[in-house]
Formats: structure tokens, C-alpha cells, sequence
């Protein structure tokens, strides 16, 4: 089966109930050419077993198939970044951070506090440069949850989070942020595709307003991220 995941035309041998049904919005029956095949076989699945004896196969396919696609996605001036993914007004705001953050806890407080927000990816949205700007896509690996939303938005920012008892929100210069994007992203292994990361999430840096929030879990900290990201008040 192909699937339309990001605007890459991925051919994917989907077997179990969870990807598949993560993945039915994305089929595709278009004529555009495949860009990329993940095939994993029963030996790879037989071998990833062995390897993590507490997961099952149909987590196995969920959790390697994206890995393949996100390493994937580098070839396509794109990336994945470890976060959660809020769409409001047509805008993307991306909130990465280390796992326990609170990262989905915050997204969540952004869908009570604004009508009609909605999460694209709760925690791997991809990111891509393309002709008309820098853009967040919904992909059907979306962590430990099912929320995730086949659509594209441009992005207007990037949040670091960190925890504070108070809510106050800071541009971060590009060069600053990108230690912080590196370690919620895949990095490649081979030299060249590090290369292709390293060129595209420098692109990326240059178009994108990057922020570190230090919040607390009240409403307040999404109308202060919203205002901060915006330069206006909500």
C-alpha cells in the first residue's frame, strides 16, 4: 500500500492493526512515482524481538517503520522534531523537550484555552522546507498516542519548554537552539545524510523564531506562549 505521509510517496507493507489504522488517512492512489519503500520482513521483526523481548511485533512495525521514515525524510529538506505539535489560526507551534517535560500537557491546556486548536502530531510532527515556507506535517507516528491529523501548516515557532513556577517566554538565537533541536531529532549515522540534517535544520533556524518557555501547567501558559510568539495579546 502507498501512503502520502509529509508529500513523500512512502510504499509501506503495513501487517498489524495499529499502523494501519494510524496510517488510513494517508493512503494514496495517485500517479505520482514511490520515493520511498519500508518493506521490514519477518526476519527483521524475528530479530528486533530477540533484540526487545518486551515489545510485540505490531510495536515493532510501529516504532521501526517510522524510524525508517524519519531517516527517510532527510532527503527531502526534511526532519523530525520530538514534540507536540498545536495548530490554532492556521499556525503551527511545536514544543519540544526531554520526555516527563510536559510537552502533551501543554498542547492539552492550548486546546482548552483557544476554540477550535487542534493537535497535528502530539509527539513526531515532521518538518520540511518547501517552496512556499517551513512547514509542520501530521504522520501517522505519533508516539504513545493516536493524535495526529494528515495536514500541513506553516510553522510560526518553536518552543523549548522547562518547567518554572512562573510563565515567562524568551527568543532563543538560532545558533543557541541548535544543540536543543539535536537532541530531539534523529541523527543519522551516515556522514552524508548528517550532512543533508545539518544543512536543512540550519535553514530551518534562519526562517523559524525559536523560544524557550518556562511555564507552569496553567492557562495562563498558553496565552503566554501564544502572546510571546506572536507579539500580541490573547
Amino acid at each position: 500500500m502507498r501512503y502520502n505521509i509529509a508529500g513523500i510517496i512512502v510504499d509501506m507493507n503495513v501487517r498489524f492493526p495499529r499502523l494501519r489504522s494510524q496510517s488510513k488517512t494517508y493512503e494514496y492512489n495517485g500517479d505520482r512515482e514511490t520515493n520511498v519503500k519500508i518493506h521490514l520482513t519477518d526476519r527483521f521483526f524475528n530479530e528486533r524481538l530477540a533484540e526487545n523481548p518486551h515489545l510485540d511485533y505490531e510495536m515493532i512495525e510501529y516504532i521501526w517503520m517510522g524510524s525508517e521514515f524519519y531517516n527517510a525524510l532527510i532527503r527531502f529538506n526534511g526532519m523530525l522534531l520530538h514534540s507536540s505539535c498545536v495548530v490554532y489560526e492556521g499556525k503551527a507551534y511545536l514544543f519540544s523537550a526531554p520526555c516527563g517535560t510536559g510537552k502533551s500537557t501543554h498542547t492539552q491546556i492550548w486546546l482548552k484555552r483557544f476554540p477550535g486548536a487542534y493537535i497535528l502530531n502530539d509527539d513526531k510532527p515532521a518538518i520540511r522546507i518547501t517552496p512556499d515556507g517551513v512547514y509542520a506535517f501530521g504522520t501517522p507516528f505519533s508516539g504513545k498516542t493516536s493524535q495526529n491529523v494528515n495536514a500541513s501548516v506553516p510553522i510560526a515557532g518553536i518552543c523549548i519548554l522547562d518547567r518554572d513556577t512562573t510563565n515567562h517566554i524568551e527568543p532563543i538565537d538560532p545558533d543557541d537552539a541548535l544543540f536543543n533541536i539535536l537532541n530531539q531529532t534523529v541523527r543519522p549515522p551516515e556522514e552524508d545524510s548528517m550532512d543533508m540534517l545539518l544543512t536543512t535544520l540550519d535553514k530551518i533556524l534562519r526562517s523559524v523564531p525559536v523560544y524557550r518557555l518556562y511555564c507552569n501547567m496553567d492557562l495562563e501558559a498558553a496565552e503566554v506562549s501564544y502572546n510571546g510568539m506572536n507579539g500580541g495579546n490573547k
